[in-house]
């Protein structure tokens, strides 16, 4: 499966959120992430699905939702 760019909507109000799902993901062996503080966004360009990531989020403890496959 070729690489996606997946766009999710969590909600973060401080670096410490943004750091727990950076984590999550990161011992999922994802490394290309970008987070977006202001708009509560968070992108990751994985091979893995987008049920698999959600789930994987969703470990840190924060309200999170799939909102697509986001544009490059």
């Amino acid at each position: 499966m070729a690489n996606v760019r997946h766009e999710f909507q969590v909600e973060m109000t401080c670096e410490g959120c943004s750091g727990a799902v950076t984590r999550v993901l990161n011992k999922k062996g994802e490394k290309d992430i970008e987070i977006d503080m202001e708009k509560q966004r968070v992108y990751v360009k994985s091979t893995l699905s987008s049920d698999e990531l959600l789930e994987t989020i969703k470990k840190a403890g924060k309200p999170c939702s799939y909102i697509g496959v986001a544009s490059a």
